[in-house]
């Protein structure tokens, strides 16, 4: 396995406010904007490419349908690949100043693995520690700006 490269958003990405600046700058530009000039980050794993800033997974050229809560514990995991990310950690990022049942992150996180067909045909992206949390295993390349 190769060397672990991490990630981290400037701004520590939220689903939250990409929707808003999405649409802050559609009103203010007229349209959806990309920037030609800088590319941005990607994350690539197995047969899967995260664009982060865009809140787009990829396989291949073909979108893999997330819901926001579960893109948003993907990105959580891995800007902290290989490390353990605790059940309480995801829960802060995930619904923050929010009091949620557990079993939303449970669901949401079945919901990823199931998105990222782990454990299937020997894949293995994310492993459960019992009652303290989950960890990125999959090798992980970044590439692109993350300005």
């Amino acid at each position: 396995m190769g060397d672990v490269i991490r990630f981290a958003p400037k701004s520590g990405l939220n689903v939250s406010q990409a929707a808003q600046r999405q649409g802050m700058d559609e009103a203010i530009f007229g349209k959806q904007t990309e920037s030609a000039d800088v590319p941005p980050t990607k994350v690539s794993f197995g047969p899967f490419c995260l664009l982060p800033t865009r809140l787009l997974l990829l396989e291949g050229d073909k979108v893999v349908p997330l819901g926001s809560r579960a893109m948003e514990i993907l990105i959580a995991l891995l800007e902290r690949s290989g490390e353990l990310v605790s059940k309480q950690d995801l829960m802060a990022r995930v619904w923050p100043n929010l009091f949620v049942d557990p079993s939303n992150l449970t669901i949401n996180m079945s919901a990823l693995r199931r998105a990222l067909r782990d454990g299937r045909d020997g894949r293995r992206f994310i492993v459960n520690i019992p009652g303290r949390g989950y960890r990125f295993v999959g090798s992980v390349d970044v590439s692109g700006d993350d300005n």
